[in-house]
């Protein structure tokens, strides 16, 4: 098993949209659920509870310093001598590597709104990572290579929730895919807030990508 009793693991609150970070340890294991002892706000230090059924991302490094990530739900808590909170645990086979902290690029038909000198553009994305975004281009394109542009990025989420991430990017590249022009942006400067809504829609993604080939 990938996880294992003494393990630190960052939990995202990624339902909320404040996405407040915790960290806490694993205390104990079963089938199919975690212990861990009260998780500590990271920037605060101040203890969280969470309600039974709270939905959570779940982040930790293994023994050979690979990152994964898992959605989890809480089921309870116990105390024994040590007051515990229970998480359910998907199983070694349903987690998510996570490279360099950033989830993989996943393809996505999200619509994003790109401004320059003023004058906006509609685009429909072709791919989205932490890291930045690939465009399906018109005939005519209001940007080259090298050219800094703020983007619109709208997520649309598993449970209906609706978040729009504004950053800048830098035109990486303008390249062609199976006959159509694709434009490669790399963000500049993301926020941690905009950098952690795009890593949940991206691993809402993989799931569900994941699910449909099962």
């Amino acid at each position: 098993m990938l996880l294992s009793i003494g393990t630190i693991i960052v939990i995202d609150t990624d339902f909320t949209k404040d996405s407040e970070k915790y960290k806490s340890k694993v205390i104990d294991m079963g089938d199919g659920f975690i212990m861990i002892d009260y998780p500590t706000q990271i920037k605060t230090g101040k203890t969280a509870f969470f309600l039974d059924g709270t939905q959570l991302l779940v982040t930790f490094v293994d023994a050979k310093k690979i990152s994964y990530a898992f959605r989890t739900e809480v089921g309870g808590r116990l105390n024994r001598g040590v007051p515990m909170l229970k998480l359910s645990y998907p199983g070694d086979e349903e987690l998510i590597k996570v490279q360099r902290r950033e989830f993989v690029r996943v393809e996505t038909a999200i619509d994003i709104a790109v401004e320059q000198d003023g004058k906006f553009s509609h685009f429909v994305a072709e791919d989205l990572s932490a890291g930045g975004v690939a465009l399906n281009l018109p005939k005519s394109v209001p940007f080259a290579a090298e050219d800094v542009v703020a983007l619109t990025i709208v997520l649309p989420f598993e449970n209906k929730e609706i978040k729009y991430v504004k950053v800048h990017a830098k035109v990486a590249r303008i390249w062609e895919k199976d006959g159509r022009r694709i434009a490669s942006l790399q963000f500049e400067d993301i926020k941690q807030m905009e950098s952690q809504n795009i890593i949940r829609f991206c691993f809402e993604r993989q799931l569900k990508m994941r699910n449909r080939t099962q």
